[in-house]
């Protein structure tokens, strides 16, 4: 494990020193001396997202902050994210962003898509359901940095987060106790906002590294069982066939979630799920809802 972790890591920073190069499996393997198999399969479990689909969001998040925070051209951006032309590049910018780039230019709005995957070098033990179960808190004003770092790292690329209003929301969410974390000395590996009034998961992200852990499921245990016994349990992630999905639609129904109406959320389409029954097993959990302030 702590060998995959580092072969990761390298991997990554290889990624970060050659963002504005044309990245593919075959050319990172090579560069890495991994085999493009062993690589794909060791990367995918650790990030849990596939060298493809990392490099990609890496790369428009790199863009989109060039079409904010500079004054270059649109096609030399799209030349500088890998692509061979604007065209290419506007067609997958748009369907990840939900705006052409040149809306998104107008609009003066940067968010990430996918911020550097940094990776702890000694994860935390979570061998079972009681242990993870044990492990949950309320959060504190004290966890705020940690829970934040976990939101820039999960959030998707879900528009009109912005830090200090989400920043107020989170600290109304702990005064309420309406916060839950689990987290080391360092990271916060798990978080849940929650609604007592409307029985809404707020926001649930689970740390890439601790995806295979039940930590989501454990979540949802504690709100079913404790804190939301009388509720109806519901969560919105990304509509069927958005390719800024990366897993969370799945994961909700792996959760036991099941889906309800369609929403638009600060003009981001979405979708509402409702919680139908107890959490089911799941080998891989994404993040099934990293939104909303």
């Amino acid at each position: 494990m702590a060998e995959n972790i580092c072969n990761v890591a390298k991997v990554i920073d290889y990624i970060e020193e050659h963002i504005n190069d044309k990245l593919d499996l075959e050319s990172v393997a090579a560069a890495v001396h991994y085999s493009k198999y062993h690589m794909h399969r060791m990367f995918t479990n650790t990030v849990g997202l596939t060298i493809h689909e990392y490099v990609q969001r890496r790369q428009l998040t790199e863009a989109a902050k060039l079409l904010i925070f500079s004054d270059k051209s649109i096609l030399d951006i799209a030349l500088l994210a890998g692509y061979e032309g604007q065209q290419a590049f506007s067609a997958i910018f748009k369907a990840m962003y939900k705006q052409s780039p040149k809306e998104f230019r107008e609009r003066e709005v940067f968010y990430p898509l996918q911020l550097k995957f940094t990776l702890r070098h000694e994860p935390v033990r979570l061998d079972s359901l009681d242990d993870i179960l044990g492990s949950i808190r309320f959060a504190n004003e004290d966890d705020i940095p940690t829970w934040m770092d976990l939101v820039s790292l999960v959030v998707d690329g879900f528009p009109c987060l912005f830090e200090d209003d989400y920043i107020s929301f989170l600290k109304k969410s702990i005064s309420m106790k309406q916060a839950l974390i689990i987290r080391d000395e360092y990271t916060a590996l798990g978080i849940m906002a929650f609604s007592y009034e409307t029985g809404n998961i707020e926001f649930l992200g689970v740390h890439p590294q601790y995806r295979k852990k039940g930590i989501a499921r454990a979540f949802l245990h504690k709100a079913m069982e404790e804190l939301l016994r009388e509720r109806e349990i519901s969560i919105t992630t990304f509509r069927e066939g958005d390719k800024a999905d990366n897993g969370s639609r799945e994961a909700c129904r792996r959760l036991g979630f099941a889906e309800s109406e369609l929403l638009m959320e600060y003009g981001y389409p979405t979708q509402k799920f409702i919680l139908e029954g107890p959490a089911k097993d799941a080998d891989n959990e994404q993040n099934p809802n990293d939104r909303r302030n």
